[in-house]
């Protein structure tokens, strides 16, 4: 069975005016059970997890700072969101869901949260609306359980995952592939064990063409045991935060190799949401809901 975690405080309120669209997270469920992908018992709720999970990660002066929100101003800006209690708690919980997919990933071959992708977040620091890195903190959970021994991420925002190279800049067992915009932020970029730089307006047959060039060859290379796939539909030419120039259909079709890929190796996979910001909120939830439609029509 596809489990997704979803938790209300997903969808936490920003002041009026603020370009990120987090009625995204309340809508994306709602369109997967009007439309019948999903059922009430693909959801679940996550909890806080443990903070040993997360200081495996971030520093604990960085983390013990969000959490009594006694960030210093300057590192509170670049993080892009006013800082609270309660947003730094919806942080808290995203990674809380991440880890509870990971296990249902072992499980069921797959599994899913409707918010995370926080690549921004680095050991001792937010940047661009991430406080704390999920997929990282996932990627350790299971090397610490004892489960999995090489980790693979796949980010494939239009963003790069810098928090997340500079994480596991010195761990060969997680391996951080990134294929991203070129002129994107970050505009200084960390190096990632593997980059793809794209230039702006890349289409969708130059996109899928590199793509499929370059993962089956890294998963040979690397043998991984678990994968954490980072699916941001801001790779769409309406993306307002995006340059490249791939339509919804080269995104689905994106998400079908990945996730096709990671089936026929018999591979686990968590996905975390990233990014979205078209204009029009019906294409960020359609854009977002192909994946959970190519998940239940590819795993189950």
């Amino acid at each position: 069975m596809l489990k997704i975690a979803y938790h209300p405080i997903y969808k936490h309120p920003l002041p009026e005016g603020h370009r990120f669209p987090m009625e995204k997270y309340d809508l994306l469920p709602q369109q997967l059970l009007y439309e019948g992908t999903c059922s009430g018992n693909n959801f679940f709720e996550p909890i806080r997890p443990n903070d040993k999970h997360i200081l495996a990660v971030h520093e604990p002066e960085y983390y013990y700072d969000l959490i009594n929100i006694t960030l210093d101003q300057r590192a509170a800006r670049k993080i892009g969101f006013p800082l609270s209690e309660v947003l730094v708690e919806r942080e808290v919980i995203i990674a809380g869901g991440t880890i509870k997919s990971s296990d249902f990933a072992l499980k069921y071959g797959i599994a899913m949260n409707i918010a995370g992708g926080t690549h921004h977040a680095y050991t001792n620091r937010g940047e661009a609306f991430c406080l704390l890195n999920d997929q990282a903190i996932g990627a350790r959970y299971l090397q610490k359980k004892g489960i999995v021994k090489k980790v693979l991420i796949v980010d494939l925002d239009v963003h790069q995952g810098n928090g997340t190279a500079e994480i596991f800049q010195n761990d060969d067992t997680v391996y951080t592939f990134s294929m991203h915009g070129k002129s994107n932020y970050p505009f200084k970029k960390e190096q990632s064990d593997l980059d793809i730089a794209l230039d702006n307006d890349t289409d969708d047959n130059t996109y899928i063409r590199i793509l499929k060039r370059t993962l089956p060859k890294l998963i040979d290379e690397q043998q991984p045991d678990f994968i954490y796939y980072l699916s941001g539909v801001d790779v769409i030419a309406s993306d307002k935060l995006g340059k490249l120039g791939m339509s919804v259909e080269g995104c689905k079709a994106r998400d079908r190799f990945v996730l096709q890929t990671c089936k026929d190796l018999d591979i686990p996979v968590m996905c975390s949401m990233g990014g979205g910001y078209s204009a029009d909120i019906k294409t960020i939830v359609d854009a977002h809901a192909n994946t959970y439609r190519l998940a239940q029509e590819i795993f189950f």
